[in-house]
């Protein structure tokens, strides 16, 4: 394999220096290695085609889990045949944390010499996710958290806003469908995960497996004590959460949610009253440590 490769950067971290640092080290051990940097929207899907046509065998996206699933996405859209290293920059990080992607720039670039694996990705309404949709009171704490916030305090900032949030608690109701698998009723969270947690590391589908053709679905019911209960889930209580909540492992889930849905995708809104989440298995090639725990063996 050529030792070439494109780092798409978020514009953000265009003078982070312990990247500027491991790219230079890479660089020096023989590597070419070229960076583009992302301004706006539709940045990360335009240079995915242009390191394509350039014949690039790997493409490394270098930000948070939104940058990720866009150059994610992009990669698998056009059918292209390059592999995908991660350099996850981001506060939450929660698909490389879960997958056990160094979060240090120097070794989560020593991923290019690691053979790529094939794993899955989800879909929805005509786009893909690499990490997870979740929905209800979760999203709404990840979509409000400031960037000032996460600055400070990193993924603690999630806990916090949804501390501060509880009043604004309330139930959706809806309806899901899938092989063998029918529940309906009212909700205070959702979660439909290729990967394990969201919202800087609530973990939902502590089984989620990236290569299994499945997606892993997390309903948190709306019991009386709501706020005990998103206090469980805010505070990373597995074990309580998964008394409370209802889950399953699909290839597909149709949801019907009559008073509509706000959703978030790896960090992209999503709205929706009736949506088919479907696994799209084996859909891209990615360079992960080879006992990550989102592999099945």
């Amino acid at each position: 394999m050529a030792r070439k490769a494109w780092l798409i950067l978020h514009g953000k971290q265009a003078l982070n220096d312990e990247v500027r640092e491991a790219v230079k080290a890479r660089r020096d051990e023989g590597w070419e290695l070229a960076v583009r940097l992302t301004w706006e929207g539709g940045d990360a899907a335009r240079l995915v085609s242009e390191a394509l046509a350039a014949s690039v065998p790997i493409i490394i996206a270098g930000g948070g889990d939104g940058t990720l699933r866009e150059v994610a996405e992009a990669l698998a859209q056009t059918g292209g045949d390059a592999s995908l290293v991660l350099l996850p920059l981001g506060t939450a990080n929660d698909f490389a944390s879960a997958a056990a992607v160094p979060l240090i720039p120097a070794q989560a670039l020593a991923l290019l010499d690691q053979e790529p694996t094939t794993i899955d990705l989800g879909e929805v309404a005509g786009q893909l996710f690499l990490n997870m949709a979740t929905g209800g009171f979760g999203s709404k704490i990840t979509a409000n958290t400031s960037e000032d916030l996460k600055k400070m305090l990193g993924g603690a900032a999630y806990l916090l806003t949804g501390l501060t949030r509880f009043s604004e608690v309330h139930a959706a109701f809806g309806r899901f469908n899938g092989p063998d698998f029918s529940w309906e009723g009212e909700f205070l969270a959702l979660g439909i995960g290729n990967g394990r947690q969201a919202g800087g590391g609530h973990v939902l589908c502590p089984d989620a497996r990236v290569n299994d053709g499945l997606l892993d679905i997390c309903i948190v019911p709306a019991p009386q004590d709501a706020v005990g209960t998103l206090g469980t889930l805010l505070s990373g209580g597995i074990l309580g959460l998964e008394s409370v909540s209802v889950s399953a492992r699909l290839p597909w889930v149709e949801v019907d949610a009559a008073e509509g849905l706000d959703l978030n995708l790896d960090g992209e809104p999503l709205e929706g009253k009736q949506l088919r989440f479907a696994v799209r298995p084996a859909a891209l090639r990615v360079h992960l440590p080879p006992d990550s725990p989102l592999l099945q063996a």
